[in-house]
């Protein structure tokens, strides 16, 4: 009995000891853990403090200088010019433009990190703290460029639409200069209208839209009529842009002298009462309601032959065009060329005003044939020259490659390839 006693009590204690064993390595496994996860937060805790950078963005204003910008983020002014002063050597801080970004980088704890000035869609100027003050460089942007397709409903402007598929309105403007010689995008669109538009788009690799490259092809659906254009370049390299069976969708003259929507106010006619002198004249143009400032194009390339104040017709410019055409752009708040000077189609040539005998803002336009007053809206326009015999099988090329793709852009995301087109 004795010996049983002892037996059970050995084995107790051997497993007693190795319980006790056990609990030990175990404690000494948790105690290395802990110290690795110590040493694993520390490490983290450190990479945050080096390497987290929180930004924060601020627009170059009007008035700013680079040295003051940095001082709204918090810069000492000493840090402020220092950081410009090695600024300057990398890049000419004149050239810094008002609605550019500037972006400063900061640790968690607060600590400079770096100074981001965004040239432009392809540069930055970078400042980072160094022993000896600041460096910098300008840096290229990383970006890709992509066959993109674009489209929209309108609600009431191809602003609002374009803005609402989430594009920049600078894609409405380009459609508005493709379409602008049948279409006066014041008047003509309508609730309900569509477009798509196929085009380049360059792309940031944080996915956000740096800029735009050529369109393709677009289309813009009026409800009584569909508009289409094809980009193709004739055999002297040439690009313009052309109906699906090959016309020249440009004229020798735009549909507006202004480039967004204005109501027209008052038509051209033989016999109008004159709000101002009371009086039935004719009234030998057409009137844009348009507010002062509002841009002024040339309806079509020709030499200015006079530009300055008129009488009751304010300032106004004259434009001689070929054909024996002639275009007058009155009541002008500013003008912007000068009698003798060129001017292509589409070019700024003044800012609407009510200058002269004006009863308020607006644009007075006026076209000359050959000497005589005619009605714009009702005016004829040539257009430019189709696609040569030669080059209309390069141009079917063009066609087959880019209207499916318009139609049915999803084959973009089905990998179809699609080469630059001539």
């Amino acid at each position: 009995m004795n010996r049983r006693f002892v037996v059970v009590l050995v084995m107790l204690l051997c497993f007693g000891a190795g319980a006790l064993a056990y609990v030990f390595r175990m404690r000494l496994a948790a105690s290395a853990e802990f110290r690795r996860q110590v040493k694993l937060g520390q490490q983290e805790a450190a990479w945050i403090r080096s390497q987290i950078i929180l930004p924060t963005e601020k627009r170059v204003l009007a008035r700013d200088n680079f040295t003051s910008v940095l001082e709204k983020f918090g810069l000492s002014h000493q840090d402020a010019a220092n950081a410009s002063s090695a600024a300057q050597h990398a890049f000419n801080l004149r050239q810094v433009r008002a609605g550019n970004t500037i972006t400063v980088g900061r640790s968690v704890e607060g600590d400079l990190r770096e100074i981001d000035y965004k040239i432009d869609a392809d540069r930055m100027l970078k400042i980072v703290p160094a022993e000896s003050g600041f460096s910098a460089e300008v840096s290229v942007i990383p970006s890709k460029t992509e066959v993109t397709a674009v489209s929209g409903q309108l609600d009431d402007s191809l602003f609002h639409a374009v803005e609402q598929a989430g594009e920049s309105p600078e894609i409405a403007m380009r459609l508005a200069q493709i379409f602008g010689y049948d279409l006066d995008f014041y008047t003509d669109p309508r609730r309900g209208d569509a477009f798509r538009v196929l085009l380049e788009k360059k792309k940031y690799a944080n996915g956000k839209t740096a800029g735009y490259g050529k369109i393709f092809a677009a289309e813009y659906d009026n409800g009584r009529k569909k508009y289409q254009a094809l980009l193709f370049h004739d055999e002297f390299g040439r690009p313009g842009y052309y109906t699906a069976d090959g016309k020249s969708l440009q004229k020798a003259f735009l549909r507006s002298p202004l480039k967004f929507s204005a109501p027209v106010t008052s038509h051209f006619s033989n016999a109008r009462f004159h709000p101002i002198l009371k009086t039935v004249r004719p009234h030998l143009g057409t009137d844009y309601g348009a507010p002062i400032g509002t841009p002024v194009q040339a309806i079509g390339s020709g030499r200015v032959l006079f530009a300055g104040l008129k009488g009751g017709e304010g300032n106004l410019v004259h434009i001689a065009h070929s054909n024996g055409f002639e275009t007058m752009y009155l009541h002008l708040s500013r003008m912007y060329v000068h009698a003798g000077e060129q001017v292509e189609i589409g070019k700024t040539i003044g800012l609407v005003g009510t200058t002269g005998l004006s009863t308020g803002p607006h644009l007075d336009f006026r076209i000359l044939q050959k000497g005589q007053y005619k009605n714009f809206e009702r005016l004829g326009l040539p257009p430019s020259d189709p696609v040569s015999k030669k080059n209309l099988p390069e141009f079917a090329d063009v066609r087959e490659r880019w209207l499916p793709l318009l139609k049915k852009p999803e084959l973009l995301q089905a990998g179809v390839p699609v080469g630059p087109g001539r």
